[in-house]
């Protein structure tokens, strides 16, 4: 089968196929956080299925995930990582761009499940809503995920951390555990390609380090597979 077969397919499979999941997911919201998250969990698990036996790319991880809520501090290099996130970590709460929840149908149901949506423009007021969010979402067992950088990042590229991590990092005062992924060259161009995608897991990080340590630390931990 083509490459270009391949893809066509695993479009084909994967959103229309999503439509379905996004469908379940606003019909589980009545029923409560149970169903809503087996939905959302299975639409990423299918994401990984269309991936495998669609494309031919296989998911690796190196380290371990923790078992107590943290702060993982994500590479971004392609929508994989975002979307692979329920299949990746336990029921997570992921910080995402304010754009993200008014997409119809999807919006609703991300908010329902416990995405923390980022208003860049709303300043401190925006930052204390983010801040007690996430902190009730950690003392439920949840995790906290962001993307650092704010936005995709070139694979061999080096990308800067946007200056709210630092801030967001202080004000939560939980451990970050740095993940470092190389979705880009197989996922990040439209025409996606076989192969593995990695994740590596760093050394777990506490709170309550200097700006410029845990900014120094994250970026080089995030990049370990540049």
């Amino acid at each position: 089968m083509t490459l270009v077969l391949r893809n066509i397919l695993f479009y084909i499979a994967f959103y229309g196929g999503g439509m379905f999941y996004v469908a379940a997911s606003v019909f589980a919201i009545p029923f409560g956080v149970g169903p809503l998250r087996r939905a959302v969990a299975a639409w990423s698990r299918y994401h990984r299925t269309c991936l495998r036996r669609i494309i031919g790319i296989d998911i690796k991880i190196e380290g371990e995930l923790s078992t107590e809520p943290v702060f993982y501090a994500v590479r971004h290099e392609s929508y994989f990582e975002a979307i692979d996130a329920p299949a990746m970590y336990d029921t997570p709460v992921t910080f995402a761009k304010h754009e993200l929840s008014i997409i119809p149908g999807w919006g609703r149901a991300a908010k329902a499940y416990g995405m923390i949506f980022v208003e860049r423009d709303q300043g401190a007021k925006a930052l204390r809503k983010m801040v007690s969010s996430a902190r009730e979402y950690s003392k439920a067992g949840r995790p906290l995920v962001i993307y650092p950088e704010g936005t995709r990042t070139p694979h061999g590229q080096a990308g800067k951390l946007q200056a709210g991590f630092a801030g967001l990092y202080k004000l939560i005062g939980l451990p970050v555990v740095p993940v470092a992924v190389n979705s880009g060259p197989l996922y990040h161009q439209f025409w996606k390609r076989p192969g593995t995608i990695t994740y590596r897991l760093g050394e777990k990080i506490p709170p309550g380090l200097p700006r410029a340590e845990i900014e120094a630390r994250v970026i080089t931990a995030i990049n370990a597979l540049n």
